[in-house]
């Protein structure tokens, strides 16, 4: 019988109860703010890390997960008497995270060639940020609870992101272009117009989708994209950050457009807070 363990990093954004109640390991990446560094999604709450960035004197840095670390992890996964560790990470071309898992898997294998046909290591590039990934592995732990085969779960997860859509509003735009790890925010112009660009990823790759002008133009273009692309009969998120004003309206306009709940609300952590600021508002789908 196949015993699975799950770790993901923690700018998957997976809520703590949800981590906690399948038991997820997740990776926190190392905030260094002023004269300390913390534990991204431990040492604080989305909230309470809202209000530290937004008082910092100058915009914190996040460190890359090391191989060393992902060694230790595969070791003790090994040691406990799993079978599998399915590990889903950050986007490869944000982060050079994704491939310190790669170069730590080779590595374990290389140290213990007996492990190779009975502990199996499955690494998944998201290319993408957020819940966009953290949702595939929520879904999957909750497979594996259900009786479901490691190969089941890793294809899952694969096709969840081989298909999601994250779409979300910079509605300020000021931690995007001091970090400059979102590209194509780094390039927008026309904030002095009133206009707020509507985003995604694309093969890992940021992307503007369209310009609106206002607030108000971002929460409906956000749901007709949605209504017009999401696969029918699967869930939908919605991604909020410190503006609950425009998160409201986003989920009041949600349940007109769409019909229904969506299946999760959540907060963004702290690495996309960073880099995307902590003023947004998105969703979540599968196209």
């Amino acid at each position: 019988m196949a015993r699975i363990k799950f770790t993901t990093d923690s700018a998957s954004d997976i809520p703590a109860a949800l981590r906690e109640e399948l038991k997820i390991q997740v990776l926190p990446f190392p905030i260094a703010m002023e004269d300390r560094e913390y534990d991204d999604g431990f040492d604080f709450t989305p909230e309470e890390f809202y209000d530290m960035l937004l008082s910092a004197a100058k915009i914190p840095t996040h460190a890359q997960l090391n191989p060393y670390l992902f060694t230790e992890i595969f070791e003790k996964a090994w040691e406990e008497g799993y079978s599998d560790l399915i590990h889903t990470s950050i986007n490869s071309k944000g982060s050079a995270t994704c491939a310190n898992a790669f170069q730590a898997r080779g590595e374990f294998y290389k140290d213990h060639p007996e492990a190779q046909d009975t502990f199996h290591i499955h690494i998944i590039d998201a290319l993408n940020y957020t819940m966009g990934y953290g949702w595939a592995v929520v879904q999957g732990a909750r497979m594996a609870e259900q009786g479901a085969q490691p190969q089941e779960i890793v294809t899952f997860i694969q096709d969840w992101v081989d298909h999601v859509r994250v779409i979300f509003s910079p509605l300020d735009l000021r931690f995007a272009k001091k970090s400059g790890r979102i590209s194509a925010a780094a390039a927008f112009v026309g904030e002095a117009l009133g206009l707020k660009p509507v985003m995604t990823f694309v093969d890992g790759e940021s992307k503007i989708l369209s310009k609106v002008r206002g607030e108000r133009a971002v929460v409906a273009k956000l749901v007709e994209m949605c209504r017009s692309e999401r696969k029918a009969g699967t869930p939908y998120l919605v991604i909020q950050g410190n503006n609950l004003e425009q998160s409201e309206k986003l989920l009041e306009a949600c349940g007109q457009g769409l019909g229904e709940e969506p299946a999760l609300r959540y907060h963004i952590g702290g690495v996309i807070a960073i880099n995307a600021g902590p003023n947004l508002i998105g969703l979540i789908y599968r196209v």
